[in-house]
This record gives structure tokens, C-alpha cells and sequence, in this order.
């Protein structure tokens, strides 16, 4: 125990240096900072706008979304020529061999005088070359073609909402990588701070220890205090560096990106539950999705049904190269035709059935859909919202935890309190500045997650340029 004269020496000395980690802690020191922390060179630095903007350019999953919907798109525009005609030409290149026999009957007698038998045996062997066109064109189809057409146009919608959902996905993604990287690079500068006022603190305690001025016990207290500071530095700059390779890998960048934008927060409620749940039921991609297989199972059972009934079609035949043509052979062919099916292996009502049951399927899915959309609005809207409250009330705490490390600097200072009280004031003081960044990342991710469930996340860089709370650095 050290008497009261250097008790106050050594206190003021302490104090001093937690006073100097205090000061270090908001700014970033060159000098004690890690490479990972100060690089700025050949950084491309991006705005959240920014930054969807090219994952929307670069990114491969969306690109796969966009062929998907193009060739959904091409069979839907495929399926409106289905009422032309058909026009083929069959051309065969083929040798027959012909053969006939004649009864005679009656001319018998006379055929017999020349020396013709009866019957007649006639034989023909030959190379011949048959091209033939035909043309068959559709007048009721029994509803197969509406069907068939009707089928691809919601198999073409279905794909641009799979498209839509990838992008608010893609979206998402971004948002979160984004702000985490800005999190992470928060919580290294916080526990950097941390760690230099704790290095300040041991150099004086070693100081002080050997003047006199401290017992080993305090210097040791200082060390373990430091070592710890150090370890979570280190481990934030290895999460920083994860949390920037992420970002960099979702934007396709070879190097590293700096994020531009800070973490924000609105003082104000966005809005109420009741306008994103409206969005959502409307926007949502999920939902259109389900809502096209739908009407691609409604078209499924009309198609089934189809085959129940008669088709016509004209149909219409001429023969290219009449000299080569047998003596059954028309030259050419015109006429209507009806084609009806009375028993198929098939098992036609059975198909029926089971098209029904798929759209029965889809509709259920569909209701499910709804639900667990509307679950998830009123979860991300809630946690907006607590989020958002838990950001405005840590600026008490911040400022609780502030007040608490002067008046234990001066406590200190006067040897009312140990070098302990100092260093877990200052702790606090970082714990405090850490949670409330973490409560603004967690409201960026709640109001990109309440957008991306409304089917808006496209609006989301507009209410980043309209908070009124920013974590800036």
C-alpha cells in the first residue's frame, strides 16, 4: 500500500494516461494503427447507392435470373403464332416395286388369241423421286391452344418475379455486407482506442513502479488490461478484413471497397405496419411467383380438359412432281378435317384430376405465402422499431458512461478511486459507443429486411439520405 503523497502522484499519472486513451479513443492515430486500418491507397470508396447499383451489374445470380426470364419471355411469344398453318414438304427419294393383277372376265377369249393370259399380272419396279407439300391449319383446338398460350405468358411472369426476388435477395445481401463492414470497422477503431489508452496506461504504470510510485500488482493489472485490449483488437481487425473481403467479393472487385455511406438511423417511425403489409401483399416477388404458378395450373386443367373434346383443322396436299406419282396418287388435296378421340390409354379423367389437385396445390401455397409474408412484416417492423428505440436511448447511456469516466479521472485524481475504477469506466465508455453502433446496423438491416418483405428495397439509399441519426467515423 503506497501512503497518501504517492498515492496522489501515482494517481495523477494514471489519470493522465486514461486521460490521453480518452482523447485517442474518437480519432484514428496513424502511428498506432495496423496496416489493415490505415490503408487508404487504391480504395474505391462506394456509396449504399452506389454499391446496389453495381450488384446489380456484376452479379452472376441475377444475370442467371435475367436468361431465365428472356427465354420464358421468347416461349411466350412463340406460343402466339400457334394458329398459323403448318407448312412441311415431305420429299422421299425411295424404290418400290408395284405389282397388279387383272381379271380378264369377259375379254378373256379375245385376250387369249394374242397370247395376253388372264389375269393380268403386271409388275413395276422403280427409282422414283416424291416431294410432296402439305399444310394443316387449326380452327378449334378445343381450347389447347388459349391454354398453351396463356400457360407460357404466366410461366414468362413467374420468371420475372423469380427475377425480382433474386434482386431483392442480391439486394439484401449487399446491405448487410455493406453496414457490416462499416460495424466491423467501427468496433476496430473503438477497440484500437481501447487498446493505445491502455498501452499509455501500462508505460506509466512501469513508470511509476520503478520510481516507487506503484506496487507490482498495479503494473500487472495494467498488462492483463492491455493484453486484453489487445486480443480484442486483434480479433475486430481479422473480422474487419472478413467483413470487407465479403462486400468485395459480393461486388465482384478485385480490390478493397470502402464503404461511403455510414450507419444511420431515423428518429421518426418510417410508417405504419399497416402501409408495408399493404406493399407486401401487393410487391412482394414471392407472391407473384405464386400467383403465375397458379395461373399455369388453371391453364394446366383447361388444357386437360381440351382433350376431351373434337379438334378441326383444313388441311390441303399437292404433289411437286406429278410424272413420278403412282395411279393412287392425287395431284393435290383440299378439306376440312375433325379429329376425336373416344378412348385413350391415357386415362384422360384421371389427368383431369390430378391438373385440378396442382392448382389446388398452388392456391393453398399461396395462401401459406401470404401468411408467412405478413408474419414476417410484423416482425421486421417491430424490430425496426426496437431497434430504433434502443439507438435513441443509448445516447443517454453514452453520455451516462462519458460523465462516469471524468468523474472517476477525478476521483482518481485525488486518490478516491483506483486505477481499476479508471480502466472500467473507460471499458464501459467503448462498450457503450460499440452497442449503440451495433443498434444502428441492426436498424439498417431491419428497414432493408421490412423493405425487401414490402417488395421495395429499391427505396432503401432514399431513407439512408434521409436520416437524421449518423454513426460517422
Amino acid at each position: 500500500m503506497l501512503d497518501k503523497p504517492n498515492r496522489s502522484v501515482a494517481a495523477a499519472f494514471a489519470c493522465g494516461a486514461v486521460c490521453l486513451c480518452v482523447t485517442a479513443w474518437p480519432a484514428r492515430s496513424q502511428e498506432s494503427a495496423s496496416p489493415l486500418l490505415r490503408q487508404t491507397t487504391g480504395v474505391a470508396a462506394l456509396t449504399i447507392e452506389s454499391a446496389l447499383e453495381r450488384a446489380e451489374r456484376v452479379s452472376d445470380g441475377l444475370a442467371a435470373a435475367d436468361a431465365a426470364a428472356r427465354g420464358k419471355r421468347l416461349l411466350a411469344e412463340a406460343t402466339e403464332s400457334l394458329r398459323l398453318p403448318d407448312i412441311s414438304l415431305d420429299l422421299r427419294e425411295m424404290q418400290f416395286q408395284k405389282t397388279m393383277v387383272l381379271p380378264l372376265g369377259d375379254l378373256a377369249p379375245i385376250a387369249s388369241r394374242f397370247g395376253i393370259p388372264d389375269p393380268v399380272r403386271i409388275e413395276e419396279r422403280d427409282w422414283r423421286l416424291r416431294p410432296i407439300a402439305t399444310l394443316t391449319m387449326p380452327i378449334y383446338s378445343g381450347g389447347q391452344i388459349p391454354a398453351a398460350q396463356q400457360a407460357a405468358a404466366a410461366a414468362a411472369r413467374q420468371a420475372e418475379a423469380e427475377r425480382a426476388g433474386e434482386a431483392q435477395t442480391q439486394a439484401m445481401r449487399v446491405i448487410q455486407a455493406y453496414f457490416g463492414q462499416q460495424l466491423a470497422d467501427h468496433a476496430a477503431e473503438i477497440r484500437r482506442g481501447v487498446r493505445d489508452g491502455m498501452q499509455r496506461h501500462l508505460d506509466e504504470a512501469e513508470k511509476l513502479e520503478r520510481g516507487g510510485l506503484a506496487t507490482k500488482a498495479q503494473r500487472l493489472q495494467a498488462t492483463v488490461a492491455r493484453d486484453q485490449a489487445e486480443r480484442e483488437y486483434q480479433r475486430a481487425g481479422y473480422e474487419l478484413r472478413a467483413a470487407r473481403a465479403t462486400l468485395a467479393r459480393l461486388l465482384r472487385n478485385d480490390g478493397m471497397l470502402e464503404a461511403k455511406t455510414p450507419l444511420f438511423v431515423l428518429s421518426k417511425p418510417i410508417g405504419e405496419e399497416a402501409v408495408f403489409q399493404d406493399a407486401a401483399h401487393n410487391r412482394h416477388p414471392q407472391l407473384a411467383r405464386v400467383q403465375a404458378q397458379i395461373d399455369q395450373a388453371e391453364q394446366g386443367v383447361r388444357l386437360q380438359e381440351s382433350r376431351l373434346k373434337p379438334q378441326v383443322f383444313l388441311f390441303g396436299q399437292r404433289d411437286l412432281k406429278r410424272k413420278d406419282a403412282m395411279l393412287t396418287d392425287s395431284d393435290w388435296v383440299f378439306g376440312v378435317g375433325l379429329k376425336y378421340t373416344f378412348l385413350s390409354g391415357s386415362d384422360r379423367p384421371r389427368q383431369i384430376g390430378a391438373a385440378r389437385e396442382q392448382l389446388r396445390q398452388a392456391e393453398e401455397g399461396l395462401r401459406e405465402a401470404q401468411n408467412q409474408v405478413a408474419i414476417g412484416v410484423i416482425r421486421a417492423w417491430n424490430q425496426l422499431e426496437t431497434a430504433r428505440q434502443n439507438f435513441l436511448l443509448l445516447d443517454s447511456s453514452l453520455e451516462l458512461a462519458q460523465e462516469n469516466l471524468r468523474l472517476q479521472s477525478l476521483s482518481f485524481r485525488e486518490g478516491q478511486s483506483t486505477s481499476l475504477d479508471v480502466i472500467d469506466a473507460r471499458l464501459r465508455l467503448g462498450a457503450a459507443a460499440l452497442e449503440r453502433a451495433q443498434a444502428a446496423y441492426q436498424y439498417d438491416v431491419m428497414l432493408a429486411q421490412l423493405l425487401e418483405l414490402s417488395g421495395q428495397i429499391q427505396r432503401f439509399p432514399d431513407y439512408a439520405k434521409l436520416a437524421d441519426k449518423v454513426i460517422a467515423r
